[in-house]
């Protein structure tokens, strides 16, 4: 009785947070910071050895006439002093795939830990989109496979929404990619099918409510944001398919079998 206590105590608190620290993870790990008061979230690779690959643009700016969204950093301060671990001025201030210590990927935000496999109905308790997803990672030694690949080759151009460092750790995670007939790197974090999923409740709500019928808009919209966000995953998803790193960069060589 006390052991089940327990595991519905923990299951509890998995629900509140997904904060971790640094002396429980273990290499091939995904792990993400919040960043801006909470409004998203930047995603990596965690490779042992105090060390992140994570897949980033600079911050907002601008770039071949382009402007540059980012979950990286907010509010950079940039410093001519290399840090002391990544030996680079400041690693994430990059673009493409890299590699940074963890104290230049949190970036004074705090720790958390990616889960999968979980549940249905712990995946809908957690209101934020891009903690958790229902789809199984595959074994560390395939994660960091991947991760090193990319990390030499590149994961195609950052999209905030299409494209992001989300995307990239549960690539790395899973080799699973979204398939359409133009592409096969059109996907969608669930962070950002959160977002599309909040845009649409809003718009609904504000329709009911023009009628009055706030306990149906209530109602309603639980069941909309619910229903959006769950299909949007990955693990539930039928446009998803295992796609080889080898797939992604033609030029590297498929692994040898492991005997």
């Amino acid at each position: 009785m006390k052991l089940g206590k327990n595991i519905i105590f923990k299951e509890i608190l998995g629900l509140l947070s997904n904060k971790t620290d640094t002396q429980k993870l273990k290499p091939g790990e995904h792990i993400y910071c919040w960043r801006q008061a909470f409004i998203y979230a930047h995603h990596g690779i965690y490779v042992g050895n105090r060390k992140v690959i994570h897949f980033t643009q600079r911050p907002a700016g601008q770039e071949n006439n382009n402007i540059i969204i980012s979950s990286s950093l907010s509010d950079p301060q940039f410093s001519d002093v290399p840090c002391p671990q990544c030996g680079d001025h400041y690693s994430s201030f990059n673009n493409g795939v890299i590699l940074s210590c963890i104290d230049c990927f949190l970036f004074g935000g705090e720790l958390n830990l990616f889960k999968y496999g979980v549940s249905r109905a712990y995946f809908l308790a957690k209101v934020r989109g891009g903690t958790c997803t229902l789809t199984t990672s595959d074994p560390p030694i395939d994660v960091l496979h991947r991760a090193n690949i990319l990390i030499e080759n590149g994961f195609s151009d950052y999209d905030v929404f299409k494209n992001n460092c989300e995307d990239f750790a549960i690539y790395c995670k899973t080799g699973l990619l979204v398939i359409t007939p133009s592409s096969i790197r059109d996907g969608q974090s669930g962070q950002a099918a959160s977002f599309e999923a909040a845009s649409g409740l809003i718009f609904s709500s504000l329709a009911l409510l023009t009628y009055k019928f706030k306990g149906v808009a209530a109602v309603g919209n639980s069941v909309y944001y619910c229903y959006s966000k769950l299909n949007s995953d990955i693990g539930v998803r039928r446009d998803v398919a295992k796609v080889g790193v080898e797939r992604l960069v033609p030029s590297v060589p498929a692994p040898a079998p492991v005997s």
